[in-house]
């Protein structure tokens, strides 16, 4: 499985921004996906998180200005970045989890930058 992030770049504090994550390969049998970020210095922390039926988790300091959602037909993740503050800088990284091999994986990350 290969996990393909896009979306990342330079914007001004209150700008938006869209990550996409796609993933690849045969057999594909994922359930959740999510994205996660970390900013220098710091642990890689959950973002959010969206279960194949679109339940969603979000860490309380992105809650009402981000939004995950999926498409399952693509097996892909959006992430949708709204009133964005300059402490949301970091490398954004999307994650799968395939039930079927148990295991994790995860994308290469999409830096995101907000100037304020």
């Amino acid at each position: 499985v290969q996990l393909q992030a896009s979306g990342g770049g330079l914007v001004q504090a209150g700008g938006s921004l869209r990550l996409s994550c796609a993933a690849s390969g045969s057999g594909l049998s994922i359930t959740s996906f999510g994205w996660y970020r970390q900013a220098p210095g710091t642990m890689r922390d959950l973002v959010a998180d969206i279960s194949r039926r679109g339940a969603a988790n979000y860490a309380d300091s992105v809650k009402g200005r981000f939004t995950i959602s999926r498409d399952n037909a693509k097996n892909t993740v959006y992430l949708q970045m709204d009133s964005l503050k300059p402490e949301d800088t970091a490398v954004y990284y999307c994650k799968a989890y395939d039930f079927l091999l148990m295991t994790d994986y995860w994308g290469q990350g999409t830096l995101v930058t907000v100037s304020s």
